[in-house]
């Protein structure tokens, strides 16, 4: 929202913003001045009434709002949008402004990004909840090891900051790139996670046996968050004894990644942990195994 102003507008800076979409369009930027004008520009949105304004919140540095206009994050939001079962597909509601309100930068690309949308049902003309905590897609591993006849889960104990708790998850990670490379990147994450390599040909997508209309991943916070899940699984033996695993000190230390193993029978699983990645790949993996949806498993031996 630009500050009302008797001066003549500043000229624009222009800087590039690359479109996922075609048929979305961005305007000039407005850049503060030292009578703070907030940083602004406006988008061409299909489904949208008219042209959507952008905004920065006070105090937002201008390299972070030119770095969150043009990422993966905001562009896969919009495109979101007009998808098929999108917000604004169906012209009940329109989206008019978005306050931009803080970033995190992962090296050169934004990790995460936090927004406000202005969207307006236009038969009551009250806003719909519009806060989004955007973070983009991640992977999470079920791995399921034989040892003695036994069935073992391998799981990450690890601090959680935002919840002030350590936590017993499946092994996970968010996608470092665009490619949407949700297999290599969940190999690559158990082996940072765990020191287990994997081979792909061995995993398993289990949101890819959701019905198609719902985009084959799990969505744990659509409430305020933007993350997309996709759950593999991989079936293994091990003829060492499993106990070798827990307690095992992993991670990428000068990520801050303090992770230990901690290894529980599979059956129960569901009773030992919160993680709704867990809770969901077992369910998944139960439904699977009972629908006879599963490939036979090889049982390869897992390299520790």
């Amino acid at each position: 929202m630009a500050a009302a102003s008797s001066r003549a507008p500043l000229p624009p800076l222009p800087f590039p913003c690359p479109v996922a979409r075609a048929a979305t369009r961005r305007r000039g930027v407005r850049m503060a001045s030292s009578a703070w004008t907030p940083l602004s520009t406006t988008i061409e949105v299909p489904g949208a009434a008219g042209p959507v304004v952008v905004v920065g919140a006070p105090g937002l540095p201008e390299a972070d709002f030119r770095n969150a206009v043009d990422s993966a994050l905001f562009e896969q939001w919009l495109s979101n949008l007009q998808s098929e079962k999108g917000v604004l597909t169906y012209g009940r509601l329109n989206l008019t402004r978005i306050l931009i309100q803080g970033v995190d930068m992962f090296g050169k690309r934004v990790g995460f990004l936090k927004f406000k949308a202005d969207i307006i049902d236009e038969e009551t003309k009250t806003k719909v909840p519009g806060i989004v905590f955007a973070r983009g897609p991640a992977v999470a591993v079920l791995i399921l090891l034989e040892c003695s006849g036994q069935t073992y889960a391998v799981l990450t104990e690890q601090v959680r900051v935002p919840v002030g708790k350590f936590l017993l998850e499946l092994p996970a990670g968010m996608l470092d790139d665009e490619k949407g490379d949700f297999v290599g990147t969940a190999v690559r994450e158990v082996e940072e996670e765990t020191g287990i390599k994997l081979n792909l040909e061995e995993m398993v997508d289990l949101t890819a046996l959701l019905d198609p209309a719902t985009g084959g991943r799990m969505i744990p916070s659509p409430g305020g968050c933007d993350e997309e899940i996709g759950l593999f699984l991989y079936r293994g033996r091990v003829d060492e004894t499993i106990r070798s695993l827990q307690g095992k000190e992993t991670g990428l230390r000068d990520h801050g990644e303090l992770i230990k193993l901690r290894v529980v029978p599979y059956s129960q699983l569901w009773r030992s942990t919160a993680d709704a990645k867990a809770l969901c790949a077992v369910a998944l993996y139960e439904m699977a195994k009972r629908e006879g949806l599963l490939p036979s498993p090889s049982s390869p031996s897992a390299n520790l």
